[in-house]
């Protein structure tokens, strides 16, 4: 059984983390199992329980485990890491995690596009918008709600398809020959409300990410446009950033 190694430069605390998420990741915990106690856990590693509260709450921070007052901590399954990458489909990016994605749909239809909406669709206000609202889940479990926005002129006939086992970009891609080539996506911390809280799974108020996307064509043309909440539990945007090189600086 490995401890930390108290002559290393780096901290025990973060010694006992990184072991005990090796433990986790090799599924020797798994997601809602009841991690030992702190006593326990600080004979195993033969460190101080203040250095195992510290490890827990590095955990905690990252979502891999959640502590409950009176109860424990308890293991849970990371929050998928979406970051700068290339434009892609809910569907797609479960799969890339291992989880299989499905939706359940609470409402599509046409609508009448508001000055705002045909703002950022580039269309004219009242023009026909087809209105889709879903809510995504990975291996069964509540992820996010988003509603996506299409103009109705480029998708005719889009009401029935079957969006509960299928991409919608796949549909735009096989059905209507249409590629989104980029997209802008803007970022926000939320609370999540009480009717969209208790789709998800989560109390009221618990902390969300909500995210606008609008997608464009080669052409230039918006393509849709998607609002977003998924559980901030589940759900985190990871960035990596360089430092850029500046002539004469």
């Amino acid at each position: 059984m490995a401890i930390p190694d108290r002559g290393a430069p780096t901290p025990l605390y973060h010694q006992v983390k990184t072991l005990l998420l090796r433990d986790i990741e090799n599924g020797r915990f798994r997601a809602g199992e009841q991690l030992p106690t702190e006593d326990a856990l600080s004979l195993q590693f033969q460190v101080s329980k203040i250095t195992i509260r510290q490890a827990l709450r590095e955990l905690s921070s990252l979502g891999y485990v959640r502590r409950e007052q009176g109860r424990g901590t308890f293991v849970q399954r990371p929050p998928v890491e979406q970051g700068p990458r290339e434009l892609t489909s809910f569907s797609d990016e479960m799969r890339r995690h291992g989880m299989i994605a499905s939706s359940r749909v609470l409402d599509r239809g046409a609508i009448a596009a508001s000055a705002e909406l045909a703002a950022e669709l580039g269309l004219d206000p009242g023009d026909d918008v087809f209105r889709l609202r879903r809510l995504r889940l990975a291996d069964r479990e509540p992820m996010g709600v988003q509603t996506t926005f299409l103009a109705l002129s480029l998708v005719p006939g889009i009401e029935a398809e079957p969006f509960g086992t299928t991409s919608l970009y796949e549909i735009l891609r096989t059905r209507y020959r249409l590629h989104p080539i980029r997209a802008r996506e803007t970022h926000r911390a939320v609370a999540i409300g009480g009717d969209i809280a208790a789709l998800l799974g989560v109390p009221a108020g618990s902390p969300g990410m909500a995210a606008e996307r609008v997608a464009y064509l080669a052409d230039g043309r918006p393509l849709e446009y998607v609002e977003s909440i998924m559980r901030g539990d589940r759900y985190k945007v990871v960035l990596e950033l360089s430092k850029l090189s500046i002539p004469g600086r």
